[in-house]
């Protein structure tokens, strides 16, 4: 057992170890104390941070295969690599799994009263309402009644529960912006560890901003990848492993800031939940129950009545109903069901599904647009977004039969059909000085955001969808003709001439592209699927 320990503390100082062990043991050929040691729960998170990085340096090696010389029949070992390799890191995120709901169910209390949680269930408002006047008579701000998901460090530090001086060095990464939070996360990842973005006040913003850090490193993956593709590979595969490499870095840091930030919020939760603070959140509910009873005691004794019925025959009642409250609640039959507050005469308001509206017939193909006055040029639009590069392909087809296509960079796929939505959208206006143009695209997301940018008139209220340079120096471009440009959402794949082409053409934009299919037969496929359009074809490529 000496030994065991020996090594696990070996395993935990040493990543290449770690490494090399885990794959030792997927391949089977690791020995019974490896084995013994890897089968902790304390290591399933470091094993799956192992097995992330070797899976994208697989990645590399194949991409790499894929652009260099050299036999073809390489490439298959290579892939078959890469795949134990991603089957590994399924089951090592599966083992993470099962050890996070280990500590949920660590952290859960006995459930409250069930005529309490019925209460709430069949009144939320007003519990709520009384829940406020309950944190004012105790003077408690509402705040402390739950910890937020995502900021609870900074919940923490507020209501007492995390403590201590928080160091100069660490103070000047919580107070930077964004930007500066990213930049340090890829020096980091590219030159030396940053160990202070562990501590308390920091991690769950490194987690949340690990993404955008990542996206950089796809961003240089793309930029390698399109510098081997535009001239012979001697001497220009070098950066395409460099930044595989810092790829596979920044996504071990980011796993690791996701497990730390969890084990955060399960520390804050358990502190939140004893002592003063949590005397204080139990006395408040209290509080609040008492109130309802005194406003709404119909409702109180008629839940009393159902909750005593329903333990009589209830399996879970020496457990406190811990599952039952929604159900009894939606069952719940009152004599004179009380209203909520400001609900009095309202009408019911019919659901929003948030879809297209269908096509009445299969040959009417643009119903949908039965709305727009005449002489409206509609374009439709689409994107796609490779693997591990930021390189996208984006292509757009118009009622007139012109289309056209092109690559960019993207970090997300919403950023991506904000790409083909822009460029979709500027061709229309550049083809007709005074025309209105309306650009339909299958993606929520960024018709969403094209809203927001084009109403605001600044690429800034789009949030975080447009990371990249190219897609905001595309969303200034488009800004100024904000009053000519509506962009709506279309459901897609459902047959729909334009949307198929605008998919197609962006499809074949991003293999053309990343050298994953030949530039003739590349062009034959374009021809093909313009070709299919009602009206004469016209390709526009960037």
């Amino acid at each position: 057992m000496v030994r065991n320990e020996s090594l696990a503390q070996h395993l935990a100082d040493d990543f290449t170890a770690l490494q090399e062990a885990v794959l030792r043991r997927m391949n089977g050929t690791a020995d019974a104390a490896t084995l013994e040691t890897l089968a902790d729960p304390g290591f399933a998170e470091p094993i799956a941070v192992a097995l992330t990085h070797a899976y994208i340096r697989a990645r590399g090696a194949v991409r790499r295969a894929e652009l260099g010389p050299g036999p073809s029949d390489r490439l298959r070992p290579l892939r078959r690599e890469a795949r134990r390799l991603a089957a590994a890191r399924g089951e090592a995120e599966a083992a993470c799994g099962r050890v996070r709901g280990q500590a949920h169910a660590a952290l859960s209390r006995p459930p409250e009263r069930l005529d309490v949680r019925v209460t709430r269930a069949v009144l939320p408002s007003a519990y709520q309402d009384c829940l406020r006047t309950a944190c004012a008579d105790l003077a408690l701000p509402e705040s402390v009644l739950s910890v937020p998901t995502g900021a609870a460090g900074a919940w923490a530090r507020e209501h007492g529960v995390l403590t201590g001086e928080v160091p100069a060095p660490v103070r000047e990464l919580v107070e930077c912006d964004d930007a500066v939070f990213v930049a340090a996360l890829l020096r980091d990842a590219r030159e030396e560890e940053n160990g202070r973005l562990a501590h308390d006040a920091v991690v769950e913003r490194w987690h949340r901003l690990a993404s955008p850090a990542l996206a950089w490193g796809r961003y240089a993956i793309a930029q390698a990848e399109l510098r081997a593709l535009a001239r012979p590979p001697h001497g220009t595969l070098d950066a395409l492993e460099d930044a595989y490499e810092d790829l596979a870095v920044l996504a071990c840091r980011a796993r690791e800031a996701k497990y730390l930030a969890f084990r955060l919020s399960c520390r804050i939760r358990r502190l939140a939940s004893i002592g003063d603070l949590g005397a204080k959140i139990t006395a408040a509910h209290v509080t609040a129950y008492a109130l309802m009873a005194e406003l709404r005691p119909e409702v109180i004794s008629a839940v009393q009545e159902a909750v005593q019925a329903h333990q009589v025959g209830c399996a879970d009642n020496p457990a406190n109903c811990p599952r039952c409250h929604t159900a009894l609640a939606g069952t719940l039959v009152l004599a004179d069901p009380p209203k909520e507050a400001g609900q009095e005469n309202v009408p019911p308001v019919a659901e929003d599904t948030d879809t297209a509206s269908p096509l009445p017939e299969a040959d009417d193909r643009y119903a949908l647009l039965a709305d727009l006055p005449p002489g409206v040029r509609v374009v439709v639009a689409d994107a796609a977004l490779g693997d591990d590069s930021a390189v996208c392909g984006y292509g757009w087809a118009a009622e007139d039969g012109t289309t056209g296509l092109g690559i960019s960079m993207a970090a997300s796929s919403g950023e991506a059909e904000i790409i083909g939505i822009c460029e979709a959208a500027l061709s229309a206006l550049h083809a007709d000085d005074d025309a209105q143009v309306v650009v339909l695209c299958d993606s929520k997301q960024a018709v969403t955001c094209l809203h927001t940018a084009l109403a605001e008139g600044s690429p800034d209220p789009a949030h975080r969808a447009p990371l990249f340079p190219e897609s905001r120096s595309l969303l200034e471009r488009l800004l100024p003709h904000a009053g000519r440009v509506d962009v709506r959402w279309l459901k897609g794949h459902i047959g729909h001439e334009l949307n198929e082409t605008a998919n197609t053409l962006a499809n074949l934009a991003l293999r053309r592209a990343t050298g994953r299919i030949a530039e003739r037969t590349a062009r034959r496929a374009i021809d093909d699927a313009v070709r299919k359009l009602p009206n004469a074809p016209t390709v526009t490529a960037a």
